[in-house]
Order: structure tokens, then C-alpha cells, then sequence
């Protein structure tokens, strides 16, 4: 079947290309960067594979619509981002992600993976069997939504008899998914490597002992940023008078035991990080980018412009690495 799409190869003197984008929610925004700069150098990528915020980011550029996503992101605030969370409570998460599926439409004019212009593919978590689901075909918004479903946040989505969940719980940076769709030269966008250096819930045990000097200065300013992060989402949550109000309330009443957010998120933050050590060392991409990132909370999309660029200019600079017949 001929698919429109084209690819580099022996005859063009050049390998195929696989750009593997790994998870990190909003410090995925740095993907933007990284991908103007491997465009500024001339470097042709051929083939995308993306989980998580990376499936969301991939989808895109394999449609083209980068520019566009790049210029509704910097314009994200507070007031935006709040907006985003369509909270729901069934049992199985606490947002059905209905508006990150209207975002990525909206910049995506293809009903199938099979129509965008580039070969993609979006890595989701079968969350019944454990097993790392690749999607390299069907309904592209649908594959993006998978990808991006951090269990107990976003509720999981069901296809072709899969429940789906985040695909970084399985494969964080997707080295090899890129390298089985024909890329013989794979650049991986790790953004998960700064994240937990330092950190763990011990200072949480206690309020006291998370507000105090005594706790790692490191952890401590995180946890502070963390909760204010999560403000605006709690205050919706704990809004109203429902039963499932009623509860959340309870979830986070003060006591001497992170909050569910807090849990989940860094639970999540701690795991990922570690796959992706352990993955990469198995899988070693020819080329392995890590902006420094360390600094950014998991909801910090409206600081759009500063990631982008810090994404931009780590990765102008290491492409001087890069072996001259992958230019």
C-alpha cells in the first residue's frame, strides 16, 4: 500500500531517522524546542514515536502542525490550564480527558494514524496484562489519549481489547518502538532524568517536618512548588457538596501522609525515571538528548516559552555531536 509517505535510505546516502520523544507532561513542552532545533541543523527525521506528552507532541509534528501547537502553548496560563481538567471521578480516574482530546484534534486533520505525512507511532500500557502496547495504526486521537493516560488521573482508554494507560509506565523514552518501524539511526529526548535526584516522601511523613529547615532543601522547595501546582485543580475538585467532593475532601484533609496527588505523581515521576535508566542502557539510542528540566513541576505549561527554549538551545549545542552522516 502506498502511503504518500517517504523515508531516506541507501541510495540517498543517509540512514533512516527515528526521533524517540519520551513522557514528562509539561516538561514535554521542551520537544518543541528540541525538534526546531534538529530542523535548524537540516536533519531529516523519518520516523516518530512518542509516549505520553512525547505521543502528543510526535502526533503533531507528524501532521506538520507544530508551528500551531507551538503557538497555543505559549499562550497557556493559569486560567488555560485549569480549563483542561474536565474533572469526572468514576472509578477508574479522575479526569476523562475529553479536552486534551479537543486540543490535539484541533491540530490534527487526519483520522488515522495511516493519513499523517510522517510514519508515527504513540506507546500506551495494556494496564491488565502489564504489556507495552505500540500503535502504529487507527485512530490517531484516540492512540494520543492512550498514551497520555496517567493511571489514577486520566482514565484509561479501551481498544482493540486493551485498556490502555501511559506509555511511560512501560517505555518512557521509546527507543526501540522507533527502531522497529526501520529507523537505523534513533536521536531519544529523555526529559525524566533530573527529576527524583534527591527526592522521596520521607520529608512528607510529618506537616511539620515538610514545611521545616530540617527537610532536604532540595526536596523541600519541590514540594512547595508541587502543592502550588496543584492548587487550582484541588479547588475544583473540592468544590460542591456531591459525594465525590465529600471524598476528595477527606483524601487531602491534613494529615501526616502525602496527599493523593502527591502519591500518585511522584510514585509516577520515581518509576518512570528508573525505566528509563534501566531502558536506556539495554536500548542505547545513537543519539541521547537530556535538557536540564529538573526545575519544572508536573503542571507548569505556562511556562511554555522558557521550556521551549531550554529545549532549543541544549540540543543546538549537542548537535555538534552528532556524526556527520546523520546530518
Amino acid at each position: 500500500m502506498d502511503t504518500g509517505k517517504t523515508t531516506g535510505s541507501s541510495s540517498s546516502h543517509r540512514p533512516r531517522i527515528g526521533l524517540a520523544l519520551g513522557s514528562g507532561s509539561a516538561r514535554g513542552l521542551a520537544h518543541l524546542g528540541v525538534i526546531r532545533a534538529i530542523e535548524d541543523a537540516g536533519i531529516e527525521v523519518d520516523f516518530i514515536a512518542g509516549a505520553s506528552m512525547g505521543a502528543l507532541i510526535g502526533a503533531i509534528y507528524a501532521a506538520g502542525k507544530l508551528d500551531e501547537l507551538e503557538a497555543t502553548f505559549r499562550t497557556f496560563d493559569w486560567k488555560t490550564m485549569a480549563s483542561f481538567f474536565d474533572v469526572v471521578l468514576p472509578k477508574s480516574g479522575l479526569l476523562d480527558g475529553a479536552k486534551v482530546s479537543e486540543l490535539v484534534r484541533a491540530h490534527i486533520h487526519a483520522e488515522t494514524i495511516e493519513m499523517l505525512p510522517r510514519f508515527f507511532a504513540a506507546v500506551a500500557t495494556d494496564i491488565v496484562s502489564g504489556e507495552e502496547v505500540v500503535i502504529r495504526s487507527g485512530d490517531v486521537i484516540e492512540a494520543v489519549r492512550a498514551s497520555i493516560s496517567v493511571p489514577g488521573i486520566f482514565t484509561p482508554v479501551r481498544s482493540n481489547g486493551h485498556i490502555l494507560v501511559d506509555g511511560g509506565l512501560t517505555n518512557p523514552v521509546p527507543v526501540t518502538a522507533v527502531r522497529a518501524m526501520g529507523a537505523e539511526f534513533v536521536i531519544a529526548v529523555d526529559l525524566n532524568h533530573e527529576i527524583v535526584a534527591g527526592k522521596n516522601m520521607k520529608p512528607l511523613l510529618t506537616t511539620e517536618r515538610a514545611n521545616s529547615a530540617s527537610a532536604s532543601g532540595l526536596f523541600a522547595q519541590w514540594v512547595r512548588d508541587y502543592r502550588l501546582s496543584m492548587k487550582d485543580i484541588r479547588q475544583k475538585l473540592l468544590a460542591g457538596d456531591n459525594a465525590a467532593s465529600v471524598q476528595f475532601r477527606k483524601w487531602v484533609s491534613p494529615e501526616p501522609l502525602p496527599n493523593i496527588f502527591e502519591v500518585l505523581l511522584a510514585s509516577i515521576n520515581i518509576m518512570e525515571t528508573n525505566i528509563s535508566r534501566t531502558r536506556l542502557s539495554l536500548d542505547r539510542p545513537d543519539i541521547l538528548l537530556q535538557p536540564p528540566l529538573g526545575n519544572v513541576r508536573f503542571l507548569e505549561f505556562d511556562r511554555a516559552e522558557e521550556i521551549i527554549a531550554i529545549g532549543y538551545e541544549y540540543t543546538k549545542k549537542q548537535l555538534a555531536s552528532l556524526p556527520l552522516h546523520a546530518r
